[in-house]
């Protein structure tokens, strides 16, 4: 089989999986996940038209001449009705959030007045003596306010549904639950969502020389730090992996481990699909019913990585399984899991953005590449006054996990090129943790 190019493999890999099916959920552990209907407004919000200050309700033609002084005829607080229609020389404090009053057609903010003495207001300002009769039992406040501003009609109210109107979408299918949705669901009374189903993942590790954690440790062999990354980089996306542990480099092992993986949606293999004698990862795959899409891709690390499908009713399966062979060194297993396994969970997960946010960055040394393969280079990322610097993390080997580790982010170095230098633009995918920075970049 060819070796792809790691933009033609992504194609593959997405041209064969699916969104997953929906599954309610309460809000409150929604949180990552992906809506699966549209959600609609239950309600005009505001509900009336509000004062979008605390200050005083008015009628604007009163303040043709300023300053002008108004009778004070009610105190309206959030979460109050008004009782009191507003009439020429007349107005209400009120406070932000709470219903305009009729008659009023603007509010004045608070700093823009002074309190001031009743005595000089005229008779006929006041409320009548039929209107404080049908006023409720609220104790109603006849003082004097003098208002220093002009405004037009409509300043500083909050018109009835401008937030959102009864019976509109709101949210789209389709869109994940950040805290601001949250904070929208909660508003249309969603307690309980239906959102994507997250895909069941299994993690198996392959291969004689492998310690487990929790083995004694033997100089002879070599810590099993894949799993363990590829746990974390599934849990970084919203779900909980199965380890599967370590299979030995055993036909019929492997084969048992192997079948229990293909009950997942989703099956990692990491080590084994390689060419070598003992490699029986592909070969019994095939055996079991996975249909292999490809098993080399024209990159650095990773290039011995497979992807296949087990086709639903299948083994025993009523819906696909797709099996990601990856390969045994980490940093090589990391590396192809951000390229191939991460865009699609997140596709089956139900998000429209699948691939890791990219930025440009100015390179800061000079770097050598044999063109012929896609190269993910680890680097740190800087800031200065000219914007983002990229510099690598030092020895790429990829058995070299400390690269990964220290890394910002992976620099795209193109197939064709034959090495980059210092000061070049480059492109940086940007690595889970690298969306917080030690200062702002706004100055006060």
């Amino acid at each position: 089989m060819e070796h792809l190019s790691v933009t033609d493999a992504q194609q593959r890999i997405l041209e064969s999986v699916k969104t997953l099916g929906a599954e309610p959920v309460r809000l409150e552990q929604s949180l990552g996940r992906v809506l699966a209907d549209d959600v609609y407004a239950n309600r005009d919000l505001p509900p009336y038209d509000v004062s979008a200050m605390d200050g005083y309700a008015v009628l604007s033609t009163d303040l043709a001449l300023v300053p002008a002084t108004l009778a004070v005829i009610e105190d309206i607080r959030a979460g109050d009705m008004p009782a009191r229609t507003v009439h020429a020389g007349q107005c209400a404090r009120i406070m932000t959030g709470a219903p305009l009053p009729a008659g009023a057609d603007a509010v004045i903010r608070v700093e823009d007045t002074q309190q001031v003495s009743a005595e000089a207001l005229p008779p006929n300002s006041l409320p009548q003596a039929g209107e404080r009769d049908a006023v409720s039992l609220r104790e109603p406040m006849f003082d004097a306010v003098q208002i220093n501003v002009a405004v037009k009609s409509g300043n500083d109210i909050r018109r009835q549904g401008e937030a959102m109107r009864n019976g509109d979408a709101v949210l789209a299918a389709g869109t994940e639950i950040t805290p601001g949705i949250s904070g929208i669901l909660a508003t249309v009374k969603s307690a309980q969502v239906r959102v994507h189903r997250r895909p069941r993942v299994a993690i198996l590790s392959t291969g004689n020389e492998l310690e487990d954690i929790d083995d004694p440790v033997d100089p002879d062999k070599i810590p099993n730090s894949n799993s363990y990354a590829l746990m974390a980089q599934v849990q970084a996306l919203g779900t909980e992996p199965d380890l599967l542990g370590i299979a030995r480099d055993d036909p019929d092992e492997l084969a048992e481990y192997l079948q229990r993986g293909l009950k997942f949606d989703v099956l990692l293999v990491s080590g084994g699909t390689s060419v070598g004698v003992h490699d029986y990862v592909r070969p019994i795959l095939e055996s079991l019913g996975v249909q292999m899409k490809f098993w080399r891709v024209a990159m650095k690390p990773g290039h011995p990585v497979a992807f296949g499908v087990l086709p639903g009713n299948a083994g025993g399966n009523s819906k696909d399984t797709f099996v990601f062979g990856l390969p045994g060194n980490p940093v090589s297993s990391m590396v192809c899991f951000e390229q191939f396994v991460s865009p699609a969970l997140r596709r089956m997960m139900g998000h429209a953005r699948i691939h890791r946010r990219s930025i440009s960055a100015r390179l800061t040394h000079n770097l050598k590449h044999q063109p012929g393969r896609t190269e993910f280079v680890r680097v740190t990322l800087a800031r200065d006054a000219g914007g983002y610097t990229a510099t690598s993390t030092g020895a790429q080997g990829s058995g070299m996990l400390l690269s990964m580790a220290r890394a910002d982010g992976l620099l795209v170095v193109p197939s064709d090129s034959a090495g980059l230098a210092e000061g070049s633009m480059v492109t940086v995918q940007l690595l889970d943790g690298t969306v917080f920075q030690e200062d702002p970049i706004f100055k006060e």
